[in-house]
């Protein structure tokens, strides 16, 4: 085969079960392998320093299991239409492929793609590989798409998932393309600050830690991924983000073993198919209630971001974030509840310090589960209230996340941490920790 195909990645940082670069090197003489890095994405409203340092980790992997198949990757930087084009025509290209995404920023690429493809006579594929389960692949008995979990999980659950597609042998790439140099630390964080316990990026540490849970479950049996201190959760959602794992794969080793890990995953398909539908989730409330936002809680938001709220489980779930880029799903319920029910922050401005700094910020994920707990989304309670002391006697019953996050009162034994306002006065003086902004127990809870 003569054909050549350029094969433009995008969140899909892996080369097993990737349906666009399996075509390719199926379909194709020579492949093309490009990555473009986007100064709109690296500069942008959704720029991250830490996501920054976790691609570059991730693209360097890419380019090693690429090189190994007799491929490589090629690096360059610009606006990712008009450099695949150019490199198209470089390479006498007749095909450019990418995996489809939801977002309105991807959708705007893609049919940007689309048109300059046309213009210049090459066909565009686009494939699956985002989700288990493509976004507009399911639809309710009125055709329109989901708006309620539990009736998406029945269908999801329900449907024929495609087959994984194996990681290709060889990689035959155009002879004398100049791959380009991996992006720097300065060019991938912009000179922002980046959080110290970041997690690796790449395909093969998320394939490590996928086994490494599957072979915890296994052993396990169980695990409560609840409770706020286990850290027992998978932490593969920085490399779902990025595409260094396929949903699928994991769906399908988890699949029977942790139902409770797939049904997360369903979780992140519901919202990849909400945002194909309202791509502006990350800006407009998806089912306005006329919530009117606090405009004067600047102190607030600030003690907030820095977990320094007054409230132990609030404050270590804040400043987990700072210190890992990650945060555990419980704890972002309890601090996006506080911000918006509590303190009655607009959930714009949790969403935006959380695309700051989670390596996992994802526009459909963090907007869908922001504007949830704030009651403009997708939940059938929207007034439901988090009551975070309640929470916390809950999710971390002897205090150790708190603990842990939280080194002002890590001398404070068992539950007593989580109000430590009720602590005798010569205790509370000698504590660095501030008073509550409010009054932790709200009117309604749940």
């Amino acid at each position: 085969m003569s054909r050549t195909t350029v094969v433009l990645f995008t969140r899909d940082l892996r080369v097993r079960d990737h349906p666009a670069l399996a075509d390719a090197c199926r379909n194709s003489g020579r492949v093309v392998p490009l990555f473009v890095l986007d100064e709109k994405i690296l500069r942008g409203p959704f720029a991250s320093p830490n996501r920054g340092m976790f691609l570059g980790e991730a693209l360097a992997d890419l380019r090693e299991s690429l090189r190994e198949r007799g491929g490589d990757l090629l690096l360059r930087a610009g606006d990712p239409v008009e450099e695949a084009l150019r490199v198209a025509c470089e390479v006498g290209a007749e095909r450019v492929v990418c995996s489809a995404d939801v977002t309105a920023f991807a959708r705007r690429r893609e049919r940007r793609l689309g048109r300059a493809c046309e213009e210049a006579g090459l066909e565009l594929g686009l494939f699956p590989g985002v989700t288990v389960v493509p976004a507009g692949a399911l639809r309710t008995g009125g055709g329109g798409h989901y708006q309620v979990f539990t009736p998406y999980w029945r269908a999801w659950e329900a449907a024929t998932w495609r087959s994984v597609v194996r990681a290709p042998e060889r990689v035959e790439v155009p002879t004398g393309l100049a791959p380009g140099r991996l992006p720097s630390r300065a060019d991938l964080t912009c000179g922002g600050e980046t959080s110290p316990n970041l997690p690796p990026g790449g395909e093969s540490a998320a394939r490590a830690r996928l086994d490494a849970y599957a072979r915890q479950r296994t052993d396990a049996g169980s695990l409560d991924r609840e409770n706020l201190a286990a850290d027992q959760t998978t932490r593969l959602s920085p490399y779902l983000h990025f595409g260094c794992v396929s949903p699928l794969v994991v769906a399908n080793r988890l699949r029977g073993s942790a139902e409770d890990v797939v049904r997360q995953l369903c979780w992140r398909d519901f919202y990849h198919q909400v945002t194909a539908c309202f791509p502006g989730i990350a800006r407009q409330d998806l089912r306005p209630r006329g919530r009117e936002w606090v405009t004067d809680a600047g102190d607030a938001i600030e003690a907030w971001r820095a977990g320094r709220t007054g409230v132990p489980i609030v404050d270590a779930g804040m400043r987990q974030l700072l210190a890992e880029g990650w945060m555990h799903n419980r704890a972002r319920l309890v601090v996006g509840s506080f911000l918006t029910k509590q303190l009655g922050v607009d959930w714009r401005v949790g969403a935006a310090h959380f695309f700051r700094w989670l390596v996992d910020g994802d526009v459909a994920n963090n907007a869908g589960n922001w504007q949830w707990v704030a009651g403009t989304g997708n939940d059938t309670r929207p007034n439901r209230v988090l009551n975070p002391l309640r929470q916390a006697a809950r999710f971390d019953p002897d205090g150790d996340y708190v603990r842990r996050y939280v080194p002002e009162l890590a001398g404070i034994d068992g539950a007593a941490v989580h109000e430590p306002w009720k602590l005798p006065e010569d205790v509370r003086r000698g504590l660095d920790y501030p008073e509550p902004l409010i009054d932790p127990v709200p009117r309604r809870t749940g």
